[in-house]
């Protein structure tokens, strides 16, 4: 691994997450600053008072150069000015890889005004950053970021410290350097699996294979120019290194970013695609890549199963849930104002490449509602699988020690138990049914409170204890199993028990329009044991009684 320079504004966090990542990482940290500091035996603000700045700069260049080339991997610090220069920008791009924290002038004002006060508070005497004196540091901090801007955002990463705890931002910085290729597991972790529908094609789950899409890319023999579909969270994580990577292999990527969230699974954002596609003149020969959870991998699926009658898809999932399972199978689809993925199309893709580290960059919510879609599989096919999250659920529930090998055992795992469901049911007409364990609620749920009210595995995770709710009713289901699956789902904090107001008249017509429904009559997937379920019909005032029971109860 090369040096990591984190660079941006005096008040984005560079010194306290360089720490947190050289520890995460064993490697050492130098901060730029405290370098000049000690050298110099004064402050920098006695230093810029004293000799200027531009003397302060010689020693910052100087000691920049020092540190970079005489340690093959630190994590460095560097000044937030430290851009200015043309032979740093050119030093930190030859001797490692450049992180820009990212963060507001106010954001940045507030932090360093908070860090004022802890050292009164602590008896210390604080020091005044020398380009902040005046009556107006927030004009200040807003100028140096335009000056500096277009020079910060020219980094190999760019990562966002808005409303995350320096802990998160290491985590997402660390799961960059995976998927670019620049730490590389030991020892690599890498499967592929061969899904023997439609032309047949690969699912490679491999650590850190974000970096590595060109190699997977041209093994297809697909054209140069490729188009890259992204959601505005994932755009600001990994589209510039993979653009570069791309354009690096002899690629000619185009770049399009819908807006993040379930809301962007619609007919108006369907259009904007196509008309985005016909500008640029895509040809049929030409591969869509969906890069992003399950929103963006359902989009776009059905935007290349529509545009010109089908063209190349090359599904990347970065979400869980989508790893696991929205990403594997070919459905892809849109919602309608009556009914969750009512509009779409099976149509496979030409790879799956699932990159587990890319979960590391997940908020914890939408990570915690991937495991809902793993908890399932458990339940419906696999009683080891179900044991052994029981067994690793804090490990993987609080990722604070990313468990790479396990993480990428489960996902494999997943993926096995979905393709042979496939590879025998393709098209939904007889056992793949059993994928939908728990979404007959969960659909009706998301349509009644509305798309991203609640997250997909939220939903999934209400759906899966009401269903387990109408088999125990049923006298199919024991007790004690149902406890253990509301247990398991609890332990990964996911919801087992409803805090909202949807009327339940609502949520039952919604249920009607599921995609099960038989002459008029719901197919229910319930459980008869963990890793046993099975497809069936349930009298009426039975499920209207559980149902009315889960969702209208009084808590406080």
């Amino acid at each position: 691994m090369h040096n990591i320079f984190l660079i941006g504004l005096p008040g984005s966090g560079k010194s306290t997450i360089g720490r947190i990542l050289a520890q995460q990482l064993n490697k050492p940290f130098f901060d730029i600053d405290a370098l000049i500091e000690r050298e110099c035996g004064e402050h920098i603000s006695t230093i810029f008072e004293r000799y200027g700045e531009e003397y302060f700069r010689s020693c910052e260049s100087r000691l920049l150069a020092q540190v970079a080339q005489s340690e093959g991997s630190a994590v460095i610090a560097t000044g937030g000015g430290v851009v200015t220069k043309a032979e740093n920008r050119s030093l930190i791009r030859s001797r490692g890889v450049s992180v820009y924290l990212m963060v507001d002038p106010q954001t940045a004002l507030d932090r360093l005004n908070r860090q004022h006060l802890e050292k009164q508070a602590q008896g210390e005497v604080p020091e005044i950053r020398p380009l902040l004196v005046g009556s107006n540091p927030l004009k200040s901090l807003q100028t140096l970021l335009q000056d500096r801007s277009i020079w910060y955002e020219d980094t190999h990463f760019t990562c966002s410290t808005l409303n995350k705890s320096v802990e998160r931002i290491a985590q997402e910085i660390i799961a960059m350097l995976i998927s670019s290729g620049e730490i590389v597991g030991e020892p690599p972790i890498l499967d592929v699996r061969r899904i023997q529908v439609d032309k047949g094609y690969n699912t490679v789950v491999e650590w850190g294979g974000l970096g590595r899409l060109p190699q997977h890319l041209k093994k297809l023999g697909l054209p140069p120019r490729v188009f890259l579909i992204t959601d505005s969270n994932i755009r600001k994580l990994y589209a510039s290194m993979i653009m570069g990577t791309l354009s690096s292999a002899g690629f000619e990527p185009q770049i399009y970013t819908v807006p993040a969230g379930e809301a962007s699974k619609s007919q108006e954002q369907l259009n904007v695609l196509y008309d985005w596609l016909i500008k640029q003149r895509a040809e049929r020969g030409e591969a869509m890549i969906a890069l992003g959870g399950g929103m963006v991998g359902d989009l776009v699926g059905y935007v290349a199963a529509t545009y010109l009658r089908g063209v190349p898809l090359i599904q990347v999932p970065t979400s869980l849930l989508a790893q696991v399972d929205s990403a594997i199978g070919g459905k892809t689809g849109i919602n309608h104002a009556m009914g969750k993925n009512l509009i779409g199309a099976f149509y496979h893709p030409r790879l799956v490449l699932v990159d587990p580290a890319t979960l590391l960059t997940l908020p914890t919510r939408e990570r915690t509602e991937g495991w809902a879609e793993v908890v399932k599989y458990g339940i419906i096919l696999d009683t080891e699988l179900f044991a052994r999250l029981e067994e690793y659920a804090d490990t993987l529930r609080e990722f604070t020690h990313p468990p790479a090998t396990l993480l990428c055992q489960i996902v494999m795992n997943c993926i096995a138990l979905k393709a042979a469901i496939i590879e025998e049911d393709e098209r939904e007409q007889g056992r793949r049914t059993i994928l939908n364990y728990g979404h007959t609620v969960a659909h009706a749920l998301e349509n009644v409170a509305g798309y991203g009210e609640l997250l997909h595995g939220e939903a999934v995770s209400l759906g899966m204890v009401v269903a387990g709710s109408i088999a125990q009713q049923a006298g199919i289901f024991p007790e004690a199993e149902l406890v253990r699956q509301n247990k398991l789902l609890e332990a990964f904090g996911l919801p087992t028990s409803y805090a909202g107001s949807l009327p339940v008249k609502d949520i039952l017509s919604a249920i009607q329009l599921d995609k099960k429904v038989v002459g008029n009559q719901v197919r229910w997937v319930l459980p008869r044991r963990v890793g046993d379920v099975t497809v069936t019909p349930m009298p009426n005032d039975l499920v209207e009684s559980v149902i009315t029971a889960f969702f209208a109860e009084k808590r406080p």
